[in-house]
């Protein structure tokens, strides 16, 4: 009779030990299933986190784009919608010394404050490019000698306009890389709304550092860049920004 008893009791503890397991089982598939759930889909990319500037030179050339994304940019050089009718440019990418991009943001946060943002047509510009564009129109009324080189290609200098938040732009009176009397900073015979969206320009610019050329109301120096040397440097293309 103890026999029985015994084999009972080992087959009860048999199966309450098979449903101790199912349950555990069970229960780590449930744990997997909420840990996959939890987790970003492959194909999902996080967003970018932007750089600092801190502990950077202000003599190293960086990507603006990696420290603001408060810009817009047609950068023309990159296609050949400009007036050498040629791509120079082998990407889209705006990279300014780091002193330069300081002075940027600063500037952009006054326009911003105001219900207007900087956008890009050119800014740094490899020596290399300038000799491109020096063979195409070899003019030292349009095109710097790259011999001499110039202040974009030192990577303090911006081909500029305004536009809204919403990146309409604002009328300057012409396009960019227009030469003539009409793209003056001196010529008056203007409409008042492009004489004030020029001098908002111009008076922001040069509030942060900036100095601007007669004959272009898009070109902006750095004063402080001013004695830079001419570089070289060639930024990486990617597919992905």
């Amino acid at each position: 009779m103890k026999y029985f008893k015994y084999v009972g009791l080992i087959g009860f503890c048999l199966i309450c030990c098979k449903q101790v397991d199912k349950e555990r089982k069970t229960f780590e598939s449930q744990e997997k299933l909420d840990t996959t759930i939890v987790l970003p889909r492959k194909e999902e990319k996080s967003e970018k986190k932007l750089k600092s500037f801190e502990g950077i030179p202000d003599t190293l050339f960086i990507r603006l784009a990696d420290f603001s994304k408060d810009f817009a940019y047609d950068l023309r050089y990159a296609t050949e919608n400009n007036f050498l009718k040629a791509k120079v440019y082998d990407c889209a990418e705006c990279y300014t010394r780091v002193k330069t991009a300081k002075a940027l943001l600063k500037a952009n946060k006054a326009f911003i404050e105001k219900g207007y943002k900087i956008k890009f047509f050119d800014c740094y510009r490899p020596n290399s490019v300038q000799y491109k564009m020096w063979e195409i129109v070899p003019n030292p009324q349009y095109v710097a000698n790259p011999v001499k080189g110039s202040i974009h290609n030192k990577g303090g200098a911006v081909d500029i306009t305004l536009v809204t938040l919403d990146g309409e732009e604002l009328d300057m009176g012409t396009d960019f890389d227009f030469f003539g009397r009409k793209a003056y900073h001196d010529n008056t015979d203007l409409p008042d709304t492009v004489l004030n969206n020029r001098k908002l320009l111009k008076q922001t610019m040069e509030k942060f550092g900036f100095w601007s050329i007669r004959t272009e109301w898009w070109h902006y120096n750095l004063s402080a860049a001013s004695n830079d040397k001419v570089a070289n440097f060639k930024w990486e293309c990617n597919d992905v920004n």
